[in-house]
């Protein structure tokens, strides 16, 4: 089934098959090169999955060499496209190379985008004086809209269930 839409060139059936490959589940053999090959191609036909894979595999440089500038080109390119994780990423790079003020706005977007890894970055720069008031505000203000916007009794239902079945198996 999947083959059939990676062949219809799908770019989100090609990121979903490149993952597999990447990691060799899904009853496929372990092939970066593969993963590479279908990221690369998912990635041109617009999947923000796809740059975002390639982001990652660039910067920790465990199956590829690293290449910081090479993820952070897929990072931007999937961040455009609304890719929550691609902006932290490029948020989390600025704050470690000192560019504070482009972290915060990669996390402010982030965040209004209900990512809370970014408001809880957000709030460390606050206590740390990076993060203005004003700013702190915006980002815990737009998170909360993000939060109700995407609540739901499905999804509340959901969390308690994993929640529980989370604390049965600490045990």
């Amino acid at each position: 089934m999947v083959q059939k839409r990676v062949d219809a060139e799908d770019p989100e059936a090609m990121a979903f098959l490149g993952t597999h490959y990447l990691f060799g589940s899904l009853g496929v053999q372990k092939d970066v090169k593969r993963s590479m090959e279908l990221w690369t191609e998912a990635a041109e036909l617009g999947s923000m999955d796809a740059h975002y894979e390639l982001g990652c595999l660039f910067d920790n440089g465990k199956e590829v060499p690293q290449d910081e500038t090479k993820a952070v080109r897929h990072w931007e390119k999937a961040a455009m496209l609304g890719h929550v994780l691609s902006r932290f990423n490029l948020g989390w790079l600025e704050h470690d190379n000192g560019d504070y003020g482009r972290a915060v706005g990669h996390y402010l977007i982030s965040a209004k985008m209900g990512d809370k890894k970014s408001l809880d970055a957000i709030k460390d720069m606050f206590a740390g004086g990076y993060v203005t008031t004003v700013q702190y505000a915006e980002a815990l203000r737009g998170y909360q809209v993000a939060e109700e916007e995407m609540r739901s009794p499905e999804r509340d239902e959901y969390w308690k269930a994993l929640s529980e079945w989370e604390g049965e198996s600490a045990k």
